[in-house]
């Protein structure tokens, strides 16, 4: 018998509750397991038909489309399209034959389509079916009045309680299928089990999950785990009998071939070789350069191109600006990567599973430092980074005596960068130099950006005729003076009125550096050159 498999979870029509009040009646009730021939002799022809799955697994014939059906299931559609259940299936349930009236007393639009409809598993409601059946079969003298009545009006407020929940598309059941995969790559997960949780029967499944992804099911679950097999060779992975336990396999052996066949090399010779990098963000890229690093690919900001001490050859700068979705992903694909450094775009970075293994980097929760040294573990130039940190430290240990000198008590500072109607200020988690006052040179953030929640958010946005009104003892602001006095609100910041209440000695000190570029910055080399900039605004 040809199979076609309908969509398991087609949204109900936007009759699911008219506007006229509607009544829904049981008209006839029984066992899935009795004989479907006579059932179907006896049904009403304007009725529709509700099925609900109590035991067992099968599938269910609707208007020549067949599905599959587990305990808890929901089948609507009319009574005249139901045709067969699977020969050989073990299905338990209960057949519901419905109509229905409106207050006008004209037949009302039904729950459902007509068309058959196939609703994921409800075991709440499959109960409530299994009682209203065994109500159904009950003498109304030996049981409460109404009691089916209510049954069934307690079946169907369960099921529409349910429905938006249930009643998905395809792209949806597939996306919640991939994020509980990735979820448990490291679990012996099948292709039927993965069917199952979507709704739907296992050859349609396969259909759509490689026509989406490209791959089957278990050429997704493999390359998964190598992915992540490779992430953790390059962030420092223990032995190959552990790592394979880790990622899913049995055994160090089969985890070694399972990699050679999809990177090309063993794990051990992966671990050796001189990576090729992508990086996709001006951050990274920075952080590469410092390690003396060219990417095979990298996006490199204005700022590190001028300051550069050579030109960036064209084939490895990445520029995204016109390049559009298709050409950005095909030159990612052809630099043949062996690892990729991003931040933590889950949803960006899941299309680049098929390309190389993806280092995320999330800002916000690892300073610049940490980013640093995470990129050099996976280039191998761990020695290298603690050297420049090191230098690095040395700087801002003489940075701080020059403040000591000079200040004393360091006092509160913020950074602003201007925009067009609005201007941010950071926290150091952020950059833009407040991971170098707060973090490396003892300045602390005013409590009113306490208050709002700065080091929660990483930033603030603030209307510019409302900059005057945060007060710090020290006032950065990344453009230059002309810049900030060509925007009106922003005049008031060299003078605000609050301020005019200091004496001169204590009134704020307000610093335009005029280098947003380099301030935008948050990486080693960005934040070297931050650390001179600042130190000569506050010892001018």
């Amino acid at each position: 018998m040809k199979r076609v498999t309908t969509n398991m979870h087609t949204q109900h029509s936007a009759n699911l509750l008219p506007g006229t009040h509607c009544f829904y009646i049981p008209i006839q009730i029984s066992a899935l397991d009795s004989d479907t021939a006579d059932w179907q002799a006896n049904r009403q022809h304007s009725s529709s038909l509700l099925i609900m799955i109590t035991a067992g697994s099968g599938s269910i014939e609707i208007g020549g489309a067949w599905s599959s059906l587990s305990c808890g299931s929901t089948v609507w559609c009319n009574s005249s399209a139901f045709t067969a259940l699977g020969q050989g299936d073990n299905l338990q349930g209960v057949k519901i034959e419905y109509t229905s009236v409106s207050a006008n007393g004209y037949n009302a639009s039904y729950l459902t389509n007509d068309t058959g409809t196939v609703n994921a598993a409800n075991p709440k409601a499959a109960a409530l079916a299994a009682r209203l059946l065994t109500a159904w079969n009950t003498p109304p003298e030996e049981q409460p009045p109404l009691n089916v009545q209510l049954l069934f009006t307690e079946l169907l407020t369960e099921l529409y309680a349910t429905s938006s929940e249930v009643a998905e598309p395809q792209q949806h059941w597939l996306d919640r299928t991939l994020r509980y995969v990735e979820s448990r790559y490291n679990e012996d997960i099948t292709r039927t089990q993965a069917a199952e949780l979507a709704g739907v029967t296992p050859e349609h499944f396969s259909r759509v999950f490689r026509k989406s992804t490209g791959r089957t099911f278990n050429e997704h679950v493999n390359l998964l785990r190598i992915r992540k097999a490779q992430q953790r060779i390059l962030t420092g992975a223990p032995n190959l009998s552990t790592l394979a336990m880790e990622v899913g396999y049995s055994e160090g052996t089969y985890l070694s071939r399972k990699f050679k066949q999809v990177v090309g090399v063993s794990p051990a010779a992966y671990h050796r070789k001189n990576k090729a990098i992508v990086s996709l963000n001006f951050n990274h890229t920075a952080s590469l350069q410092a390690l003396e690093v060219l990417p095979r690919l990298g996006v490199f900001s204005d700022w590190i191109e001028k300051v550069s001490l050579s030109p960036i050859p064209p084939a490895h700068n990445l520029k995204q600006e016109g390049a559009g979705v298709s050409g950005f992903y095909e030159r990612l694909t052809s630099a043949r990567p062996d690892v990729i450094l991003s931040y933590a775009l889950p949803e960006v970075n899941k299309q680049l599973l098929s390309v190389a293994p993806v280092i995320e980097l999330p800002f916000m929760q690892m300073d610049w430092k940490t980013q640093f040294r995470l990129i050099a573990e996976v280039t191998g130039r761990k020695l290298q980074a603690e050297i420049w940190l090191s230098r690095y430290a040395e700087r801002c240990r003489q940075a701080n005596e020059q403040l000591d000198r000079r200040l004393g008590r360091r006092g509160t500072a913020m950074v602003w960068e201007l925009g067009r109607d609005a201007a941010y200020c950071f926290s150091s988690s952020y950059g833009h130099g407040a991971q170098i006052l707060y973090d490396d040179l003892g300045f602390s953030p005013p409590d009113r950006l306490v208050t709002e929640g700065l080091a929660g958010k990483g930033y603030l946005e603030v209307a510019l005729p409302d900059v005057a009104g945060y007060i710090a003892d020290h006032i950065f602001i990344t453009c230059s003076a002309e810049t900030a006095q060509s925007r009106a609100p922003l005049r008031s910041i060299l003078q605000p009125p609050e301020q005019q209440r200091f004496a001169a000695s204590a009134a704020p000190r307000v610093y335009f550096l005029n280098q947003p570029a380099m301030f935008y910055g948050f990486d080693p080399l960005s934040s070297q050159a931050q650390l001179k900039v600042l130190l000569q605004a506050l010892t001018s």
